[in-house]
């Protein structure tokens, strides 16, 4: 059985966490899209990790974790990462890592600080990862597979045409060091190297295993309203960030995934420009971004304060619609237990019209937030395990929520730790 956890909003919903939890009834864990340009925050009996490439399963000794083909991998940080959790006293993970997953090279990361910089106050608030310039090239055709790798003459070629194309970007458009073959060549040699013990035909290693009855868990990035086709374009990122796309970006047929997770913050936040109707600023967001995750909301890999918003019905409403949701996990509520009263954004008004669906983003931009607000609980509900036993208030709060996005909700987090959840319609 499939199963895949994904966000319903800008990314930073706590999918993590889920996916952590999610993983100790898993055998195989696949991060399907995305590179190292988000994190997943996790808290648990080693520690806490911010996660940028591996998934976030790594931390059972029953698991394997993949890096599949839809996957922006950067190489020498997949390997940082493994170091960096085995040094804190985690096991060391098995891994797998795609023979058709493509590589961030090097020069990605470079024209992706390039390209902000040369576009100023026009810029799209990137992460500088390298991740936009990687996709380019991915569908232009000129992108490294990591198969190509074993291919030395291959490889060779390949580096001596590809540096061409981009040294008279970085000379005429950047004004730039040009790139040197052989030294691009010689750092595909050492990435050869780290990745070889870890190659695998992971589609059929999944097909297999599939065969064989085994739980898959695929890991998305991001959420809904950063999905390149579906989101708040051009602000978005530059892979599918749906489910859907995790049939692809793993190499498993769309029917096996049985189970869509989406995660939802009882709140809202944002890392990164585009538009998000339910923003708050001053006092009120500095108050909640303090509050906030675990020790704030801060971006797991810029550290940039994340934006933050109320909750809003309408973005999670399509989020969870265009993720084909089964179940929502509801994290980050015990947050909210400092509020006399929570505001929720029910609709949008864009030209003095009320809708509840979600706009491209041209209206978008339009969209001002309708406001309504209900009472809150006034108390921290760590430590609580059973839905009935939460505050009457909080229940509520659930529930309208529940009602105005019209998808279940059957996991509660009140907390950070892998065991702050409660189940509900069990």
């Amino acid at each position: 059985m499939v199963k895949a956890v994904v966000g319903a909003n800008w990314g930073d919903e706590g999918k993590g966490k889920i996916t952590d939890m999610l993983a100790k009834e898993a055998d195989i864990i696949v991060r399907f899209q995305g590179g190292a340009n988000a994190g997943h925050t996790i808290v648990n009996d080693y520690g806490k990790f911010a996660l940028h490439t591996l998934p976030s399963g790594v931390f059972y000794d029953h698991t394997t974790s993949i890096i599949g083909n839809g996957v922006a991998l950067n190489i020498p940080l997949l390997f940082k990462e493994v170091q960096d959790i085995v040094s804190k006293g985690v096991p060391e993970p098995k891994i797998l890592v795609s023979d058709r997953a493509q590589i961030v090279m090097p020069y990605h990361i470079l024209f992706d600080q390039y390209e902000e910089e040369r576009l100023g106050k026009n810029s799209f608030g990137s992460t500088k990862s390298g991740i936009a310039p990687f996709y380019s090239d991915k569908y232009a055709k000129i992108g490294f597979q990591v198969s190509e790798l074993f291919d030395e003459e291959l490889l060779k070629e390949k580096v001596e045409r590809i540096c061409e194309t981009k040294n008279v970007l970085l000379e005429h458009l950047y004004h730039k060091p040009a790139i040197q073959p052989a030294e691009l060549l010689e750092t595909l040699h050492q990435y050869r190297d780290m990745v070889q013990p870890f190659v695998c035909d992971v589609s059929f290693y999944l097909h297999q295993a599939l065969k064989e009855g085994k739980e898959i868990l695929l890991e998305g990035q991001l959420g809904t309203l950063k999905d390149p086709d579906h989101g708040i374009y051009p602000m978005v990122t530059s892979s599918s960030t749906l489910a859907a796309y995790g049939a692809i970006g793993a190499g498993v047929p769309p029917y096996e995934i049985k189970k869509v997770v989406t995660v939802c913050k009882a709140y809202s936040s944002a890392v990164g420009a585009g538009a998000f109707v339910s923003e708050i600023f001053g006092e009120e967001a500095d108050e909640l971004r303090k509050r906030g995750g675990d020790g704030g909301e801060f971006g797991a890999t810029t550290g940039r304060p994340r934006r933050m918003g109320w909750f809003d019905c309408v973005a999670s409403k399509y989020g969870c619609r265009l993720q084909g949701t089964t179940d929502v996990a509801f994290t980050v509520l015990d947050v909210l237990g400092y509020l006399d009263e929570i505001p929720v954004c029910t609709a949008y008004e864009i030209n003095g019209e009320q809708t509840t669906e979600f706009p491209t983003t041209a209206l978008l931009e339009k969209a001002n937030p309708v406001i309504e607000k209900l009472p809150g609980w006034k108390c921290d509900i760590r430590g609580i395990k059973k839905y009935e036993d939460l505050p009457e208030n909080c229940r509520k709060y659930i529930e309208f929520v529940e009602e105005k996005i019209g998808y279940p909700i059957t996991m509660v987090s009140n907390g950070p730790g892998r065991d702050d959840i409660i189940y509900r319609n069990k």
